[in-house]
């Protein structure tokens, strides 16, 4: 399965638009949750618990929820 360029650094903008509310906040605390190796952070506004890209790389395929860090190109992608 494909890999998006920026999988790791970003979400996918039709999962989670830069335009969202909370969005820079989101991708700091990703960021802070894939240097420490962790594998999912709490969500700043929603306070649920969101699996990082590593943590998904680390599945090893997409499983087409639509989840926010996915790294994989999957059939629910456009691209």
């Amino acid at each position: 399965m494909a890999l998006r360029p920026d999988a790791v650094e970003r979400p996918h903008p039709d999962r989670f638009h830069p335009d969202h509310r909370g969005y820079a906040e989101c991708v700091a605390a990703h960021a802070a949750a894939v240097r420490a190796g962790q594998s999912g952070y709490l969500d700043p506004i929603t306070g649920l618990f969101v699996i990082t890209a590593t943590a998904h790389l680390d599945r090893g395929a997409c499983c087409d929820r639509g989840c926010r860090h996915c790294p994989y190109l999957g059939a629910t992608d456009d691209d």
